[in-house]
């Protein structure tokens, strides 16, 4: 079955090169009147090393594997590009979302990832390879992910600032 749904995303014209990583899948319990009703959600990550796009999607469905497969889905429609100094990130940068704030700064070559719980994912995906990471505040991983995608939406190259300066 998995060979089908491959071949199905690489007929409807999907890049091969989009790496697609799951962070998190919940179980979510509702009571109703003959027992338990079980359902599912989950975080997933798309990247393109290649070209520095990255995007989250969130995914909620009775079965795990729909829910992988709706946050796959989502994470394509929201794909953002990041700008990147070689293999690490420009600038120091602070990002938000909810309960949940990432700290990232750059590290040099050979540092490797230094970085923790839902940050790793997204940075991998998008091409990062050297960063120094801190997770403050929430540690759900969703807001940590959201956050990561926050702050690699505020990194600017030195000529993108030296443009807005002028």
């Amino acid at each position: 079955m998995a060979m089908n749904r491959d071949k199905r995303r690489n007929e409807s014209g999907a890049d091969d090169s989009l790496k697609e990583v799951v962070v998190f899948v919940n179980r979510c319990a509702k009571t109703v009147k003959g027992g338990r009703r079980m359902s599912f959600s989950a975080v997933v990550v798309v990247g393109n090393p290649d070209e520095h796009l990255v995007g989250v999607g969130f995914g909620k469905a009775n079965e795990v594997s729909d829910a992988i497969r709706k946050g796959g889905e989502a994470a394509r429609k929201d794909m953002h590009p990041v700008t990147l100094k070689g293999k690490t990130i420009p600038h120091d940068v602070t990002g938000e979302c909810d309960g949940g704030r990432v700290l990232l700064k750059p590290a040099p070559d050979g540092t490797g990832l230094i970085v923790g719980g839902g940050m790793r994912p997204v940075l991998e995906s998008v091409g990062i390879r050297d960063a120094v990471g801190k997770s403050l505040g929430s540690k759900n991983r969703l807001n940590v992910v959201k956050a990561t995608m926050n702050a690699l939406a505020q990194l600017r190259s030195a000529e993108e600032i030296a443009a807005l300066r002028a």
